[in-house]
Order: structure tokens, then sequence, then C-alpha cells
């Protein structure tokens, strides 16, 4: 039982310190030195060393138990900042997944479904000029690698026609009418009920997926805390075009994984969840438009 605790205890430990204390120090670091140095003297190490004397030479610091305040002072701000970038971290998240409801984001809605929309009939006359080409089942290659950059182009807008105002809105809001055109199942009432039943593999791939999105949420909250501390030692921007860039990056490669196991749950254990309710036709090899029809209408509860 000691051992256990003792393990548990160091996990924790380990956890707090990577999470919360390094980053939150190294932006403190970065916020002492900035406000320290200011734009004129940016780079002036001499400087920021003259103020590191100063303040280690004061007599407060000689004594042992001013130094343990300090420090359990400058750990407390550390997490402090961690905190506060966590919560702007999933204000981040919401945003980046929220419905366009406002006039700006109906705006960006409307400005994604046009470029959308242009590629994909840019992308069906392509296909159109093939045929009329009586292009065969090997078709030129420059034919071929204009229809694939018109894909290309077209999918890293949406998956299917934008109707939220970010990539990632229009991703996840893709899954659900994939799978709800393949099985006929609303992925909104059917997937906590599908999550109880997905074997504990499915589960870790999942929860990684989404705790990747997270942190990459985290990582844009610590670039708008770079780009405020900015205002007052501009080499912070670098830092925060770093972060944004680093976040953009990974939020979407994590939300793409994240949907895609979506899927591939409703395609794996689809089939499971509606023989586990009894519903007739459930035996099929495959999970039919009736049965997912039947299933989301079950779940919904006459909603």
């Amino acid at each position: 039982m000691n051992s256990l605790l003792t393990t548990l205890g160091g996990k924790l430990a380990e956890r707090w310190l990577n999470l919360l204390v390094l980053p939150g120090a190294l932006f403190l670091a970065a916020a002492a030195a900035g406000t320290t140095l200011g734009h004129r003297h940016w780079h002036d190490t001499d400087r920021l060393r003259a103020a590191l004397d100063d303040l280690a030479i004061r007599p407060a610091l000689d004594r042992a138990g001013t130094a343990a305040l300090l420090v359990a002072l400058l750990l407390l701000a550390a997490s402090a900042a961690s905190l506060a970038a966590q919560f702007l971290g999933g204000a981040i998240e919401r945003y980046w997944l929220r419905f366009g409801r406002d006039r700006v984001s109906r705006a960006l809605t409307a400005c994604r479904a046009r470029r959308w929309r242009e590629l994909d009939t840019r992308y069906e006359e392509a296909h159109g000029d093939l045929s009329a080409a009586g292009g065969g089942p090997w078709p030129p290659p420059d034919v071929q690698a204009r229809i694939e950059n018109l894909a290309g182009s077209r999918d890293r807008i949406a998956l299917r026609a934008p109707t939220r105002p970010t990539w990632y809105g229009d991703r996840v809001q893709a899954a659900r009418e994939r799978v709800h055109a393949a099985y006929g199942v609303d992925l909104a009432a059917v997937w906590p009920r599908l999550w109880l039943t997905l074997p504990e593999q499915a589960v870790r791939q999942i929860q990684s997926a989404q705790d990747s999105f997270a942190a990459a949420a985290r990582i844009g909250a610590w670039a708008a805390g770079y780009a405020l501390l900015a205002c007052w030692w501009w080499p912070a921007a670098l830092v925060a075009v770093c972060c944004a860039a680093v976040a953009r990056s990974r939020a979407r490669d994590a939300l793409e994984l994240f949907a895609e196991l979506i899927e591939a749950a409703v395609d794996v254990h689809g089939r499971e969840l509606a023989e586990r309710i009894g519903l007739n036709g459930a035996e099929s090899a495959v999970l039919t438009d009736e049965v997912g029809e039947r299933m989301s209408e079950l779940f919904r509860k006459g909603g």
C-alpha cells in the first residue's frame, strides 16, 4: 500500500510540475526579463544581470525563511499562471468549435462557404472535362494532379460545405453528417451510449486525441499571454507567433484524428450496440440505415 501511494504521489508531483509549474515559471521569467529590459534595451544582458545582482544582495534574501517563502510564492504564481492558461485554453476550444450565430461568425462562415463552392465547382468541372475527353482508368498525370490539387484545396477548407466559421467546427460537423449518411445514425444521440460499449483501447485512443486538442488550445492560450507581454518587450511577439503556429498545427492534427476515431468507432462498434439493445435486423453484417434510424429514434426518447 505504501509503495502504491508513493508511486501515485510521484506521478501527481511530476504531472503538477510538467503541466503547471514549468510553463508558468517560463512565462514569469520572460515577463520579469521583459519588464526589466523593455523595448529599448531588449537584448541588453548586462542590464538584466545587474538587476539580478541587485536582487541577490538584498539582506532579506540571506534569511532561509524569507528565501523559502519567496520560492513558495514563485511556485504559486507559476501555478496560477498555468491555471489561467488552462481556463483560457478551454475558452479557445469552445471558440474553435463554436456555431456561427454572431454577425462576424456568420460572415466568416459565408466567406468559407463561397471559397469551398468555388473549389468544388472547379473540381467537378475538372472531372467533367476528363469524362468528356474519354479518360480511361488511367487519366493523364497532369489532369490527375490537377484534380487532386483541387480536392486537397477544397478539403483544407472543409470536407463538406461549411456551416461553421472555423475548420475545427466543420470537421466535427462533417463526422456527424458522414455517419448519418452512411448508417442513418444521429451521432449526438447515439454517441454517449456507444462510448459505454467501446473497449478500453479505443477509449484510450479517443481520449488521447481529445487531450491533444486540449493541449493545443493551451498552447494557443500561452500565445495570447506572450502577445500581451509583447506590449512591454517586443521579442515576446516572436514567441507568441511560434506558439500560435504550433497550436494551430497540433489542433488540426488532433481534431482530424479525433473525428476519424469517432467515425471508426461507429463503423466498428455501431452494430454491436444495436445488438445489445435487441434491435431486429442487427444480425446483419453491417449496420443498416433502418437499424441506425431506429436506434437514433430510441435514444432520442421522442425528443
